[in-house]
């Protein structure tokens, strides 16, 4: 616990679970009050009765135009301006692509790519006209390489390290910075259509992290002096081959 986020103003994306989750509660926990942003309301309600007062839910469903765009009102009309932008919410998907399914493709870039894109972009604005703010999102290690079992996702996550690039060039000049934490394999609900022989042999290794060890990463980003940008934080689990 500490006071390196004290009076910030954070809303995160699939926060009710998860990375998102962990995030919310190490940012409050270093003083932030933190909009928990998730198209679930009920695990929505539940984490912020188990996170406390500074913590407030929003229900949004990333993948609708009109829902993104009442997101940004809404922080506003509750705090008044959002320092914090936390692009989280995703989808994972593996397999071989010769038996996939498409559908579940466009699901899952939809998510990882359109949704993010706009609602950071929903943010930008208002930070831009403060002239300060910062804005992270979850990406992965499969944004800087290519992993066999899961081009999908691998690609979508490319994308989003482009974004993160150019993006943040255009918006430094404004005082704000933008950056991506890049874990390997973490325990949460989007390795669970692993093969379960994968998933065994990644936790007999060492090969997985927990959601709390990615949130330290993201408070250390957060919590650089202002001329500093960690443009990209890649972290992950000795047992990991990549």
């Amino acid at each position: 616990m500490g006071n390196r986020l004290e009076g910030k103003v954070a809303a995160i994306t699939g926060a009710a679970s998860g990375i998102g989750l962990e995030c919310a509660r190490a940012m409050i926990g270093e003083g932030a009050s933190v909009v928990l942003v998730d198209r679930a309301a009920d695990a929505l309600e539940a984490a912020v009765a188990d996170l406390g007062g500074a913590a407030s839910p929003l229900v949004v469903d990333l993948t609708d135009p009109a829902s993104v765009a009442s997101m940004m009102p809404a922080i506003l009309e509750r705090h008044g301006r959002l320092d914090i932008f936390h692009a989280n919410a995703g989808a994972y998907i593996g397999g071989d692509v010769v038996t996939a399914d498409p559908d579940v493709w466009d699901r899952v870039l939809n998510l990882n790519v359109n949704a993010a894109f706009r609602s950071v972009q929903a943010v930008l604005p208002h930070m831009v006209e403060r002239k300060t703010g910062d804005v992270i999102f979850t990406s992965s290690i499969a944004g800087v390489v290519p992993v066999v079992w899961e081009p999908v996702y691998t690609a979508s996550k490319f994308a989003v390290q482009a974004f993160v690039h150019t993006v943040r060039r255009q918006v430094a000049k404004h005082g704000v910075r933008v950056g991506a934490v890049l874990p390997g394999p973490v325990v949460t609900a989007l390795i669970k259509d692993w093969p379960k022989a994968k998933l065994d042999e990644a936790l007999e290794a060492g090969a997985l992290m927990q959601p709390q060890e990615v949130a330290d990463s993201v408070v250390f980003m957060l919590t650089r002096p202002r001329n500093v940008t960690i443009r990209d934080l890649v972290i992950l689990p000795n047992g990991t081959d990549l």
